[in-house]
């Protein structure tokens, strides 16, 4: 006789120790969040994958999660459920978020409402998976702590990776001047289409010299630095006077010499979309709901998995020989 599968369950990943890709556990009887007052429960058809995660799992960075937990934040699917007081969504509707509670990588996912937003019927779920952290990192970073203005030029150092790409397409709707590196040809097609007006090899040995004559003697105005471990100190050479560099992202320590950043009153900024105040947040929301509306917010998602393959996405972001878009992964 066939054994009743229990309505209440799920499958998640769990992680019980903080180590390498194999500690991500697919366990099939995770019972299901329910959404409690100000939540919603999602119905989870794709979760990005984003590389913060991957140091989150190893035990690495900052912030640790009590154990055991599911890793996840920006999923897209449907509201299976409200809890007390939500009444902007309803049962059905498609929806995009940019954090999770319970955690993304799940077949459903609980989140706080004001965390969720609409998502446009222009996009399919794993394009939805791709909006949140990307395109909230990039505004963070080029608005609220690069100060970025119309007319500036930016340096998107990893421009085809899914924060790469957000960052060309709103620098370039905020009428930047917008340069972009990747490691592949195809890296560098996907940039030029997603609003890079040049694009450089970061794999070629003299594409420094090449940026610079492209910049000329003014050098660029912002740059968003996704490896910062390893570009940060060539990323002084290239700013211009007061010029800003957003670290977004990093793998590791790197020695600079803090005097080239005084022959040009440079700035080193640091990014967290976690430390984001709720105003910010909206803010950031708001611009990015104009996008979609507008047009030029366009997701672009690269390899996609199968829940089962979360430990071969964690490797593989870490470990791909170039980004072409946002991980995701199906539940």
């Amino acid at each position: 006789i066939a054994m009743a599968v229990p309505r209440n369950v799920m499958r998640a990943v769990r992680v019980f120790e903080f180590g390498g890709p194999e500690v991500l556990k697919l366990q099939t009887d995770v019972l299901i969040p329910d959404p409690k007052e100000n939540q919603v429960l999602i119905k989870v058809h794709a979760c990005g994958v984003n590389p913060v995660e991957t140091y989150i799992r190893s035990g690495s960075y900052a912030r640790k999660p009590a154990l055991p937990y599911t890793p996840g934040s920006d999923v897209a699917g449907e509201i299976e459920g409200v809890g007390k007081h939500v009444t902007a969504f309803k049962k059905g509707d498609r929806v995009f978020a940019m954090d999770t509670i319970s955690g993304g990588y799940a077949d459903y996912a609980v989140a706080a409402a004001n965390r969720v937003f609409p998502l446009s019927d222009k996009f399919d779920f794993k394009q939805g998976a791709a909006i949140g952290i990307p395109y909230f990192t990039a505004y963070r970073a080029l608005f609220h702590k690069g100060r970025a203005r119309a007319g500036e030029s930016v340096l998107v150092h990893g421009a085809s990776g899914g924060v790469g790409i957000a960052t060309c397409q709103i620098a370039r709707a905020y009428g930047l001047k917008v340069l972009g590196t990747a490691g592949t040809e195809e890296g560098m097609n996907m940039v030029l289409q997603n609003g890079a007006h040049q694009a450089f090899n970061h794999r070629e040995a003299n594409y420094i010299d090449k940026i610079k004559e492209c910049t000329g003697m003014e050098g660029v105005d912002l740059i968003i630095e996704m490896l910062s471990n390893v570009n940060l100190a060539t990323d002084l050479q290239l700013l211009s006077c007061a010029g800003r560099v957003m670290v977004v992202g990093c793998r590791g320590p790197i020695e600079i010499n803090p005097r080239d950043t005084m022959t040009k009153e440079l700035s080193i900024i640091g990014v967290s979309l976690f430390l984001a105040t709720e105003e910010e947040r909206r803010e950031c929301a708001t611009a990015l709901l104009d996008g979609i509306e507008a047009g030029w917010l366009k997701p672009v998602v690269g390899c996609a998995y199968p829940l089962e393959q979360a430990a071969k996405a964690h490797e593989d972001i870490i470990h791909s020989s170039g980004a072409r878009g946002k991980m995701v992964l199906l539940p």
